[in-house]
């Protein structure tokens, strides 16, 4: 996400760092470019215009100008106005005092509604809430069953009445259902159309005014651009919705929506669909999403991805194996699982500070390689997963037909496995590998 964005803001800043002292005309070319970048990155025309103004007069202060490390104080004052662009600070959902909390969702057809209500449904759940889903998609072909998958998929109670009733009846009736089932937070499905029409309204503001939600998102397609800005411009002049939920933002490598749609409509975006998968979900933190955009990283979302995803006592007991050198592919393949958790390579890699996004570009990660390791592994007995220096060649042989690949792969896996290990006493014994013994260059 943000990739062409990413690389130019980038290519920018570093020209600007590079400079000792800067004068008004590097400030005017940097802003140039600036401006370039957003505009090509789809971000409103207003909203580059104001951007940039802001970011020109703070960076013209004495302060930046008469400043030991000038290029530094720009690169900060781009990063604030970017996280103020975005809204400031990440907002969630606002959990009502007495159950359940009514979360009402609309949007357009297309836009990834059904989906999100699932993903959603799932952030909850794994926070300890039982969630039910009511399903008041009655128009489009298919919706309800839809629901009905992502629902169970994500653990919650589906509410469904079919395609006869009344939007606004199932609305009512699904309430009083959640409550029965002493739900702590019920998501309502809606109807989409293929643009904001007085149909779509009215149904929302009848569903509106009968049940009362709590909170109103508004889903939008990142991967439309302005559209969906024109979307929820539209949306925010007649019917007020408390914030947005970008979908498809793993696919948009400009970036324009997420970044326009704040200044646009006053409304925050709180929650960014990252990937096809019901967990591929995020809380959206402009000052981090500002960071990853300037290749500052994002280290609190890689953490908060590791808390939720790795056992820690699983964790402590690997150190202590790695520590007596006791470390098994048993455990190589539970550390393997923990890892392929937290998402793919690529995108834990974006987002460790430093990281080079355009060498990353050039860095083929096939994420099959992990698939076929593991079936290496698994093609093991167990004893030879526990001993290594079991596995003779016709063990190799047969490890190499039950996992699909050739010998000279297991004998690549059980040679690089052995490399670790010796690695690893090195380390515990206080003498570190240099960079090029790591990667098997000497």
């Amino acid at each position: 996400m943000f990739e062409a964005l990413s690389e130019k803001l980038q290519e920018t800043l570093a020209e600007v760092r590079a400079h000792g002292k800067l004068t008004e005309d590097d400030i005017n070319k940097a802003m140039r470019d600036i401006r370039l970048a957003l505009l090509e990155a789809d971000v409103n025309f207003k909203v580059v215009k104001q951007f940039t103004a802001t970011v020109k007069e703070r960076a013209l202060g004495a302060d930046v100008l008469e400043s030991l490390h000038p290029g530094q104080q720009v690169v900060k004052i781009v990063d604030e106005e970017l996280t103020a662009l975005m809204g400031g600070s990440g907002r969630e959902i606002v959990f009502a005092q007495s159950a359940p909390t009514i979360i009402l969702m609309a949007g357009l057809q297309g836009s990834g509604k059904t989906t999100t209500c699932g993903k959603l449904a799932l952030k909850f759940k794994n926070e300890g809430k039982k969630v039910g889903i009511a399903a008041c998609d009655v128009y489009r072909p298919a919706a309800i069953d839809q629901l009905k998958i992502v629902g169970e998929q994500a653990g919650a109670r589906v509410y469904e009445q079919g395609a006869e009733r009344d939007p606004v009846d199932i609305a009512k009736w699904a309430v009083d259902q959640s409550i029965q089932n002493l739900d702590d937070v019920l998501i309502v499905d809606t109807a989409g159309r293929l643009h904001v029409d007085k149909d779509l309204m009215d149904e929302l503001g009848r569903i509106r005014k009968q049940i009362k939600p709590h909170n109103v998102l508004l889903v939008v397609d990142a991967m439309t651009g302005q559209d969906a800005v024109n979307v929820a411009e539209q949306f925010s002049e007649v019917a007020a919705f408390d914030g947005v939920i970008v979908t498809k933002l793993d696919g948009d490598a400009r970036g324009g929506a997420a970044l326009s749609i704040k200044a646009v409509t006053g409304k925050p975006v709180m929650y960014a669909s990252v990937g096809e998968k019901l967990d591929a979900f995020e809380v959206f933190h402009p000052d981090r999403m500002a960071d990853r955009i300037l290749g500052m990283g994002d280290m609190l979302t890689l953490i908060e991805k590791a808390e939720r995803e790795i056992d820690e006592e699983k964790a402590i007991e690997m150190e202590r194996k790695l520590r007596k050198d006791e470390f098994t592919f048993d455990d190589f393949l539970d550390q393997m699982k923990m890892m392929r958790k937290m998402g793919s390579l690529s995108s834990i890699l974006g987002m460790i500070p430093g990281v080079d996004k355009k060498a990353l570009k050039n860095v083929n990660i096939d994420e099959r390689e992990l698939d076929r390791v593991q079936a290496i592994v698994l093609s093991m007995t167990p004893k030879e997963r526990g001993n290594p220096k079991i596995i003779n060649g016709q063990r190799r042989k047969r490890i190499a037909a039950g996992s699909g690949t050739s010998i000279q792969q297991v004998n690549r896996l059980i040679k690089q496995f052995a490399e670790m290990r010796k690695m690893m006493k090195k380390m515990k014994r206080g003498k570190m590998p240099d960079i090029g013994q790591m990667l098997g260059q000497r």
